[in-house]
């Protein structure tokens, strides 16, 4: 299927008309968790309870004609609940027995990962098969995900009793992490007034499967300069403790750094950005934009740090404060040429 760039601009702001009718404000978080699902990336969204995480998500999918399933994540649930599971079958007429597969709620095109961080290790790890592989195991056979696939997190950031913390490599898989921040006094006014009157709403899907796989061929075709893909590098390597031309900055407040994915998803996630505001062509301001949904969960702080509150996202606003954009005075930068060797 051919598209163009004004038609995905276009479908981006229908996406948004539509999500307004229910989700008020969260014009950023929307953007981003679009970028994703351009992209083909997990989102791990972040915010305290009651900020309509779980409709936004539910809402999007109805936008874009997909599948969705649900999963409350709890510390008993174990990994059939979510891959599905082998059932013993018997034919009445034969009388010959045999297994059956059942399908989990992971065979869905958008699957809502509730309280990510409440379920054990083990079931995680099915979740991150399943995300990477796009695929499911159960006993010797592998079972193929419906396409496209998208695992849309969410975790609270306040109550952290009887949780299990991501573990690194999983983390690593998700593309964005996503901030969903209170709201604006005007926009939960507009909250109140519409969740506590009489009214209903209907949600048009905007585009199906077959559009959004073209979207996503699209995106990769996007042209990228070789200065912003030496930027975006930049940006990512001075989070490397310990490597040459790193910050001091970093050297005193972080444990680790972003690996290589995150350039990767800097660079994708900057070209689909350009695509939906009807641009062929990628900016350092895209790049820096993503910069802290990308980063933010990739780079970790040590306990100096985060006893003097400390937060990843300032750190990542002095990387891009003491990053040049300009070609000339990157490649010139004495602190960068250490680093481009």
């Amino acid at each position: 299927m051919e598209m163009t760039i004004q038609e995905i601009s276009a479908l981006r702001t229908q996406i948004q008309e539509q999500l307004a009718q229910v989700i008020v404000g969260q014009e950023n978080v929307i953007e981003e968790l679009t970028i994703a699902l351009f992209c083909q990336g997990h989102v791990i969204l972040e915010g305290v309870p009651g900020l309509a995480k779980t409709l936004l998500i539910s809402t999007l999918s109805k936008t874009m004609a997909l599948s969705f399933n649900r999963i409350q994540f709890t510390p008993d649930l174990m990994p059939g609940d979510i891959t599905g599971a082998d059932i013993i079958e018997e034919d009445r007429g034969s009388g010959r027995r045999d297994y059956r597969f059942i399908e989990g709620p992971l065979f869905a095109n958008v699957v809502l990962a509730d309280e990510i961080n409440r379920t054990p290790p083990k079931t995680q790890a099915a979740l991150l098969e399943a995300m990477q592989e796009k695929q499911v195991s159960v006993g010797r056979t592998r079972h193929l995900l419906p396409v496209p696939f998208f695992v849309l997190a969410t975790q609270n950031p306040i109550e952290q009793e009887g949780t299990y913390s991501l573990p690194e490599a999983q983390q690593d898989r998700f593309m964005f992490k996503i901030l969903v921040k209170y709201p604006t006094w005007n926009e939960e006014f507009e909250v109140v007034r519409r969740t506590t009157s009489v009214g209903s709403t209907e949600i048009s899907a905007v585009l199906g499967v077959e559009e959004i796989l073209a979207i996503q061929n699209m995106v990769r075709e996007i042209p990228v300069s070789e200065h912003l893909i030496r930027y975006a590098l930049s940006l990512v390597r001075q989070t490397r403790i310990g490597e040459p031309g790193v910050p001091d900055f970093v050297n005193e407040n972080l444990s680790w750094g972003a690996g290589p994915r995150a350039v990767q998803y800097l660079i994708l996630g900057a070209k689909a950005r350009a695509l939906i505001h009807g641009r062929n062509h990628v900016t350092t301001e895209d790049v820096k934009t993503l910069a802290f949904p990308v980063l933010r969960h990739r780079i970790a702080l040590n306990f100096t740090a985060e006893s003097e509150g400390i937060v990843t996202d300032q750190i990542i606003q002095r990387l891009l404060d003491c990053t040049p954009e300009r070609e000339d005075e990157l490649l010139n930068d004495p602190r960068f040429k250490r680093m481009f060797q």
